[in-house]
């Protein structure tokens, strides 16, 4: 039976119709909200690249996570800038480091945000790639063994997940052994298991100032064009312990969302990257775009496509928005 007995726009005629026959519902407690942390004192130092996004120094922190538990958002992703850096990233595993500061202000803060922390180097080094740096070229496995000490400092420190992104071969193994043996067997892992090497990060990379300062990261991060590798790599990190996998960036790769989806049963975020966000915003301000409906139908597209929880700057400001519907 076809048309005219079939009018598939009947159930498009009302907003309340629409909600009920609605596939895919973005919903708040999708939400994960990054989060950059510095030294100092007193410091909310915008980022220029990344409208309505800020630098924190740790006294700043508990009033921002205040804001972001009100409205409901579950968790945060940190990121840190250290004072000082050097060839082996000591500031990631230092005990007093900036990100361990952090946490330990937001858990007393507000207990019951799940605190997410980034477990990479790249931060953290003078030359600005994710690990140890041999002759030319960044050592697999020496950067390993520091990934498994930082994400044991950041457990220490009361972070509740660790989220390991340089892209090393037997990361996830490494920490997850690493944080067994120590008694932290409860922390979770969320590996960025599939993270491209993408030209949608040169605002992070200005926000925590960590552009390579040699070559680049094509010979850790994923080729842009490949999509059966992504599979092979989630699969190694669901082997190795991943308790939940990640594909970095989201809106140009939604089809590796897709594909990750329909292959593996395991949690799945995807992280709307930097570039993506501030692309948005600057056609917002110069009016090209209606920012809400664009930045929710970004969303909703990435859940679409099969993300169980999405990174991303828009936060926030979705929150409010969804609040509101």
């Amino acid at each position: 039976m076809g048309f005219p007995q079939v009018r598939l726009r009947r159930l498009r005629r009302t907003e309340t119709l629409r909600q009920m026959v609605r596939e895919t519902r973005l919903e708040i407690a999708n939400l994960i909200y990054p989060l950059f942390v510095t030294h100092g004192k007193e410091v909310r130092q915008a980022i220029e690249a990344m409208p309505g996004i800020f630098r924190f120094s740790v006294d700043k922190l508990p009033e921002e996570v205040e804001e972001v538990a009100s409205l409901g958002i579950p968790a945060v992703l940190l990121f840190g800038l250290p004072e000082a850096k050097d060839e082996v990233g000591s500031g990631a595993y230092e005990p007093k480091g900036i990100v361990q500061q952090a946490v330990r202000a937001i858990k007393e803060a507000r207990p019951e945000l799940v605190v997410i922390v980034d477990v990479c180097l790249c931060e953290y080094t003078s030359h600005g790639h994710c690990g140890v740096v041999i002759d030319g070229e960044v050592d697999n496995d020496k950067t390993v063994e520091l990934l498994a000490i930082t994400a044991l400092s950041l457990a220490e420190a009361g972070a509740d997940i660790a989220a390991p992104s340089a892209m090393m071969d037997g990361m996830v193994a490494a920490i997850r052994a690493k944080l067994d043996e120590n008694g932290y067997e409860r922390i979770p892992i969320m590996s960025y298991a599939a993270k491209y090497a993408s030209s949608f990060y040169g605002p992070f990379r200005e926000a925590v100032e960590c552009a390579p300062q040699f070559g680049d990261r094509r010979s850790y991060q994923m080729d842009p064009a490949n999509v059966r590798e992504a599979l092979s790599e989630v699969e190694q990190d669901i082997q190795q312990g991943a308790d939940i996998i990640m594909v970095k960036p989201a809106l140009a790769y939604l089809d590796v969302i897709s594909r990750v989806r329909d292959a593996f049963n395991h949690p799945l975020a995807a992280y709307n990257v930097s570039g993506e966000y501030s692309m948005v915003k600057a056609a917002a301000q110069n009016g090209w775009i209606e920012e809400k409906g664009v930045v929710l139908e970004i969303l909703t597209a990435i859940k679409r496509a099969g993300a169980d929880m999405i990174i991303t700057y828009h936060a926030k400001e979705v929150a409010r928005w969804l609040t509101l519907l």
